[in-house]
């Protein structure tokens, strides 16, 4: 009797084992997809509205408008390197290509 109560124990303890390593993947998993990209989204939209107040208040020429250029740059940069597409705030859409112009928020928005 004393055998077959070991038997079940070390069978419960490794069904348990199993269900608590199954429940551990799914808790390391990484968010979907879409939320990564919507935080691209979501910062290339918040620099590109920094980058148009600085030129608003300061000028397109400004100090303060050329560093939200470089960070504006520097975001899609990463996006794209993470991601393979670019969130482009003025066309409302994403870009799969890496075509995004470095100077196109160098002057005003009529002014391309």
């Amino acid at each position: 009797m004393k055998i077959q109560s070991r038997g079940k124990f070390w069978g419960k303890t490794m069904l348990a084992g199993a269900a608590l390593a199954g429940m551990l993947a799914f808790v390391g998993a990484p968010p979907a997809r879409a939320e990564n990209y919507d935080s691209c989204k979501h910062n290339i939209e918040k620099i590109d509205h920094k980058l148009h107040d600085a030129a608003t208040h300061h000028g397109w020429n400004s100090p303060q408008a050329d560093h939200w250029r470089h960070e504006l740059n520097a975001e899609r940069d990463r996006c794209w390197s993470k991601y393979h597409r670019w969130w482009d705030e003025d066309g409302q859409r994403w870009h799969t290509d890496h075509d995004w112009d470095e100077h196109d928020h160098e002057h005003g928005p009529d002014q391309h």
